[in-house]
């Protein structure tokens, strides 16, 4: 009997504690708790695993970019010894850097040539040597605007120079030359005749030669002549240093013709700019050094090595050749010439104006 009581005891204390059953919407409530809970956690997790690889990762660029650092400085280090020669006799890399090795006075000489200040703030004889040596390489690549200024001041300066060296001793330009005779000889037998190109090459030679030479001994006496105050101008010493200019340019043309060893091509074209001048045709003139300077050979776009067979035109191609592309010595002698045609076409005037070049 007390235990049937006691355990309706029990039952009634359990009916009194709360609900025997779930609602449907507080259990999907307590699911999504739980699940929310899990998120957490998870996300949590996740990013103490990332701050711990980032930190390793920074760890780890710091530790390279100390190596670089040392490594750099220790190649620095080693770059500032002295660098002996190899067993096998061969200069070393920073050896052959200094054989480029000038005096001081000879590294100023040719500094002042270049017209580039001899010592710069901070500079040692060393960075001077390299500085030299920089201008001279870009000389030597071809910065033909750079090297033609160059060339242009350099002439004007001789020029100057020679002018007040004159001044100063009272002398008088002489217009005597010890070839005068040869030139006369040589300019004065009327028009060179073109059939020597096919008859006689080699009379060409000293035909082109004296003409030239005249030309330019004609122009140098026809500066000489102005008044005083137009050789002060800017536009009269202009003048001087381009016949300057155009005189130490000729001397490879001039020595070419004398040697006979220049291209049958060249001497060619030179002869009929020569005969059209002596007839003053400037116009055929100016055509026949267009011929020579630029040429006329076609573009080869499209005409050689499009496919397994050779094209006919190919031989065309390298027939007229731009001499004056050639190279820097070729360029400015026929530049020279074209100073001797315009002064010439000056002095001697054509009879139409239909045959003056443009």
């Amino acid at each position: 009997m007390e235990g049937l009581l006691a355990e309706i005891n029990n039952k009634k204390k359990d009916l009194s504690s709360g609900d025997k059953y779930l609602r449907r919407g507080e259990a999907q409530r307590a699911k999504e708790e739980e699940e929310a809970r899990r998120r957490e956690e998870a996300r949590k997790r996740r990013a103490e695993e990332a701050d711990a690889g980032s930190s390793e990762r920074a760890s780890k660029l710091r530790k390279e970019a100390d190596a670089a650092r040392n490594a750099s400085l220790a190649r620095l280090r080693e770059s500032r010894k002295p660098t002996p020669t190899s067993t096998a006799g061969s200069p070393a890399p920073e050896e052959e850097k200094e054989r480029y090795n000038l005096s001081p006075d000879e590294c100023i000489r040719r500094l002042r040539l270049y017209g580039q200040p001899i010592r710069l703030f901070g500079e040692t004889d060393r960075d001077r040597r390299v500085r030299l040596r920089a201008i001279e390489l870009e000389e030597d690549r071809g910065d033909k605007k750079k090297s033609r200024q160059d060339d242009f001041k350099r002439a004007v300066a001789e020029r100057e120079r020679e002018e007040a060296e004159r001044r100063a001793r009272g002398e008088v330009v002489k217009t005597e030359d010890k070839n005068v005779e040869k030139m006369k000889k040589y300019t004065e037998g009327g028009p060179i005749d073109l059939d020597l190109i096919k008859t006689d090459f080699k009379a060409l030679h000293p035909l082109i030669y004296w003409y030239f030479k005249a030309l330019l001994k004609e122009w140098e006496e026809y500066l000489e002549a102005r008044d005083d105050e137009v050789k002060r101008t800017a536009q009269g010493k202009l003048a001087v240093a381009n016949h300057a200019q155009s005189a130490q340019n000729l001397k490879p043309l001039f020595r070419g013709l004398k040697n006979r060893d220049l291209a049958e091509d060249v001497v060619r074209h030179l002869a009929e700019v020569v005969h059209f001048c002596q007839r003053r045709l400037y116009s055929k003139a100016q055509d026949a050094y267009l011929r020579l300077s630029i040429g006329n050979a076609a573009w080869p776009i499209g005409v050689v090595s499009v496919g397994i067979h050779e094209r006919s035109n190919q031989g065309k191609i390298s027939d007229n050749v731009a001499h004056v592309l050639n190279d820097e010595v070729s360029r400015k002698y026929i530049q020279a010439v074209k100073r001797l045609m315009t002064f010439a076409q000056t002095v001697r005037p054509p009879d139409s104006i239909a045959q003056m070049m443009g």
